[in-house]
């Protein structure tokens, strides 16, 4: 599996591909870090840099496009309508008793863990659902991907020099 993402991305120069994977729903920088580092042999400072700045872009766009966006497409179309529903339900459920005891410090904590359904594109969408205003929120969100990526680094770096 890791080598097909290996030979897709290959095609393109190791700073975009690493910016791309960050961007990512899935990966983010949970996995464009170690990737980078792992398969591109790039300098861990810079798989960090290129990849906070890829996973905060879509958490940018998320935070100020989500609500029109997903209103929009609710009202068009059913299938989107089920998708939000179903996305956002998963959102409150993941995020709420987390928020009620941490306010908005917990939109970074909840950034910060880096494990499945957690991370920046996870987050944006419960800035909008808690009604987090959109400054402060991509404030949060922006130190738990800074906190996210050091995280990852430090363990990537630890794991590759095993290796």
């Amino acid at each position: 599996m890791l080598d097909a993402v290996y030979n897709f991305f290959s095609q393109f120069p190791d700073w975009l591909a690493t910016f791309l994977l960050a961007m990512l729903p899935i990966t983010e920088l949970r996995g464009s870090i170690p990737f980078a580092i792992g398969y591109f042999h790039m300098a861990p400072w810079l798989a960090f840099v290129i990849s906070v700045l890829g996973d905060a872009i879509p958490a940018i766009l998320i935070v100020w496009f989500l609500k029109p966006l997903s209103g929009w497409l609710s009202r068009h179309f059913k299938i989107f309508e089920r998708f939000f529903n179903w996305w956002f339900n998963k959102v409150v459920k993941k995020f709420e008793k987390k928020y009620q005891k941490y306010g908005e410090w917990a939109l970074m904590i909840f950034v910060a863990i880096p494990l499945p359904v957690t991370g920046a594109w996870t987050g944006a969408a419960a800035s909008f659902l808690f009604k987090i205003p959109r400054k402060r929120a991509l404030i949060f969100i922006f130190m738990g991907i800074v906190l996210a990526g050091i995280i990852v680094t430090v363990i990537s770096t630890g794991v590759f020099a095993f290796l």
